[in-house]
């Protein structure tokens, strides 16, 4: 029998359905995988692998009967955010110790009504809040991607480093992911995996921790676009448990890819040339920009003129929503409690060891900007530019524009405890740079692998679509596919 744990998600779903092997028999083979290479790569918080087997012994039964999901037997890694009853959802915080809810989130509710089987949960930056994956609680996550002829460890991008690096390394089939800023498309730029942000209310927030709550979108990492085409149509769904998610139809995702872009209008915007941005990031901008010119794109310059305001209105709104919804994290209810003289004592002592030094930093920022003096001049101004960064993007959709390509990150990956970044938050908050102004205007945006770098690391380009247009982002993205090839990270580390 070929290596299970090579197949896409869709091979699988075909092998699956022709009985060339059991679910359970795939479900193994990444429980395999995972005891071979966690404790080198730190992907997963959590192994259910108890779970997983009875779970793929019911998707057996129901290949058996011919009752099958459309993910049937097919095992995915869930983020650390994702809510699963009786199972370990801490947020990767040590204020949500032991925490275990009576409850399932929407989507992996959606997942699991499909067939699909939880393999565990995975490592993440701190209630998201991070773009290298180095404040979970759990320690870093290692990108399975080196640098030629080095033993440095790098990062795999955050905040769903765990997702990324879980996929890439083959340590589950798909994962599921959130971002707030570029939480999704950034990692996979850095790990040679596909990640999807979907348009803002295409899936449920319900049972998915809030970061910011106005940003925070779920969507999948996969290994191909199809596989990501695949997972998003079971994730997406309309909840009233979530009065933000949208009664759009969820349409066939799968059906858009290997459809012709010829006549597609592919919008280029001049400022997101960055100053001091690397000759490698535009010459691989260029590449794709021929790509789909010969695919039959037109491509089109267009202006957005408020992208350079986006990162630090992002970094006002998401860290003021953030010291919102992390109030309620107390010692109260449930997590972490360190006593103290009296009630006010607990409070302090809890949230002063419970929460890491990032998390304390973006409430500290947060409930700085919407303090009663500062409300107007920071929190309300970054609201207006929000507002003006999502007019950028609806003018060049009244002038038929129909995707736009960017690059995903300014760098490939970077170390592990990289001290540049470390001593100065800001230059971290860079990694930002190209993906913020999607979750500032709701868009849905897909980072694809399109090449790699003078060192050998993998880099990504990004695609950016109308709201609810998801369809249109899989339909470019195959062609970016088709065109870079598939890239794979040498095995070092079992």
């Amino acid at each position: 029998m070929t290596d299970l744990t090579k197949l896409t998600i869709a091979e699988a779903r075909d092998g699956l359905k022709n009985k060339d092997y059991t679910s359970l028999e795939l479900t193994e083979a990444f429980i395999g995988n995972i005891e071979a290479a966690n404790k080198a790569l730190n992907a997963y918080v959590t192994v259910t692998a108890d779970k997983a087997r009875d779970m793929a012994k019911a998707s057996d039964a129901k290949l058996a009967s011919g009752e099958a999901g459309a993910l049937e037997g097919i095992p995915l890694g869930i983020k650390d955010l994702f809510a699963t009853r009786d199972v370990h959802t801490q947020a990767c915080s040590h204020i949500l110790d032991g925490f275990k809810p009576p409850y399932e989130s929407t989507v992996t509710s959606n997942l699991w009504a499909d067939g699909a089987v939880m393999l565990g949960k995975l490592n993440m930056d701190e209630f998201a809040m991070g773009s290298s994956n180095e404040t979970s609680y759990y320690g870093p996550v290692i990108n399975p991607w080196r640098k030629q002829g080095s033993n440095q460890d790098l990062v795999p991008g955050g905040s769903s480093g765990g997702s990324a690096t879980a996929v890439a390394a083959r340590m589950c089939m798909g994962a599921t992911a959130t971002d707030t800023g570029g939480s999704i498309r950034q990692p996979a730029a850095f790990t040679g995996t596909v990640g999807i942000k979907p348009t803002y209310g295409r899936c449920s927030r319900w049972g998915v921790v809030a970061f910011a709550s106005s940003l925070d979108q779920a969507g999948p990492i996969a290994q191909t676009v199809r596989d990501s085409a695949i997972l998003l149509k079971s994730m997406a769904s309309v909840d009233p448990k979530d009065t933000t998610s949208v009664d759009i139809e969820v349409p066939d995702y799968e059906a858009a890819i290997g459809k012709s872009v010829k006549g597609l209008k592919i919008g280029i915007p001049a400022e997101y040339r960055m100053d001091g941005m690397p000759a490698e990031i535009e010459e691989l901008w260029q590449k794709g920009i021929q790509w789909l010119k010969d695919a039959g794109a037109e491509v089109v310059d267009i202006a957005m003129p408020h992208t350079k305001y986006a990162l630090p209105a992002y970094y006002i709104v998401a860290p003021a929503e953030a010291s919102s919804n992390l109030a309620r994290y107390d010692g109260v209810r449930y997590g972490l409690r360190v006593p103290g003289k009296d009630i006010v004592e607990m409070y302090e002592n809890t949230r002063a060891e419970g929460f890491g030094e990032e998390v304390k930093r973006r409430i500290l920022i947060g409930t700085y900007v919407l303090s009663a003096g500062y409300y107007d001049a920071y929190y309300l101004k970054a609201q207006k530019v929000r507002t003006l960064i999502k007019r950028d993007f609806d003018l060049a959709w009244q002038n038929g524009v129909d995707a736009i390509l960017t690059p995903a990150t300014p760098s490939a990956a970077f170390g592990v405890a990289d001290q540049a970044l470390h001593s100065d938050p800001v230059k971290m908050y860079l990694n930002d740079i190209f993906t913020v102004t999607v979750n500032m205007a709701g868009l849905p945006g897909i980072s694809v692998p399109a090449g790699l770098d003078k060192d050998g690391l993998p880099l990504g380009l990004q695609l950016i679509g109308k709201p609810f247009d998801e369809s249109t982002l899989f339909q470019v993205g195959q062609v970016i596919e088709d065109a870079a090839g598939s890239f794979q990270p040498e095995k070092w580390w079992s």
